[in-house]
């Protein structure tokens, strides 16, 4: 009995040594190395070369300058500003439509701008970034079309009018469910759809109202919107799996929109973002 009141009393007395011993001192944070590497996002790249994949084909973030000739838009302003801030040289490369995400999953660009839609299918092939813009899709007509079965959603569903769209999007998507697929007209390129509406090869094409207001602002008087179909759709940057870029590209967005640099290029492009606290 003896012994277990005298192991009691050892159990306690340490017990109240641990209660009363002064608070650990932390340790010290180990210096930066390749196996201790800093904390928070690497915000400067050492000039390193970045690829980055557009279309010129989705204005107003990637196109061709019809009388410069020049590639341009809000995915060159903004590449540039991000590499401004990260220390990076980017390269942008044009790249097809068809087999882009499967080319960012295989690690052939670092990153891809032209404006896509961030998806959860599309998510488990590749990363996103943090969004950048919310919008909503449309059916643009030609401005001098004025026919009934134009003026809104129900009457446009209900007629036997064709809509045009890219292949492999979301535009696609949303047109199918819209209409079916028989009245769908799928184009291997962003701006074939819309060169076709204006020849009067299709009645209408379904868009992004962001690229919308781009396509009509490079064609005055030639195109209108009759109806918007969709709402809430973000857009993000897409990466190859677990990319080191991600948290740097994020971090050098967040520097934009804190500068105002963010708000100028898109009063440039005719564009509203995205809140950084969205």
């Amino acid at each position: 009995m003896k012994a277990l009141k005298t192991l009691a009393l050892i159990v306690i007395a340490a017990l109240l040594l641990v209660g009363c011993a002064p608070a650990a001192t932390p340790c010290p944070e180990c210096p930066p190395t390749p196996e201790c590497p800093p904390t928070g996002p690497v915000t400067d790249l050492g000039g390193r070369e970045v690829r980055i994949a557009v279309e010129n084909a989705y204005p107003p973030f990637n196109f061709i300058d019809e009388e410069t000739g020049e590639a341009v838009g809000w995915d060159y302003d903004v590449g540039r500003a991000i590499c401004e801030k990260l220390n990076c040289k980017p390269v942008f490369v044009e790249a097809a439509w068809e087999g882009l995400f499967e080319a960012m999953a295989a690690g052939e660009y670092d990153v891809a701008f032209d404006g896509i839609t961030l998806t959860l299918a599309r998510s488990m092939k590749v990363d996103y970034g943090d969004p950048y813009i919310e919008y909503g899709q449309v059916i643009l007509v030609r401005a001098d079309d004025n026919r009934p079965e134009l003026a809104d959603e129900e009457s446009f569903v209900a007629s036997n009018l064709n809509v045009a769209t890219q292949i492999g999007t979301t535009n696609e998507i949303a047109a199918i469910k819209l209409v079916g697929e028989d009245r769908v007209v799928s184009f291997d390129t962003y701006d074939m759809p819309v060169v076709a509406l204006m020849a009067g090869d299709v009645d209408s094409v379904i868009i992004d109202e962001v690229a919308a207001i781009g396509f009509m602002r490079e064609n005055p008087g030639k195109l209108k919107i009759a109806f918007s179909v969709t709402s809430g759709e973000l857009l993000a940057f897409v990466y190859p799996p677990l990319s080191d870029l991600v948290e740097p590209f994020n971090w050098a967005m967040q520097e934009l929109f804190a500068d105002g640099t963010m708000d100028e290029i898109c009063q440039k492009w005719l564009l509203r973002p995205c809140s950084p606290s969205e």
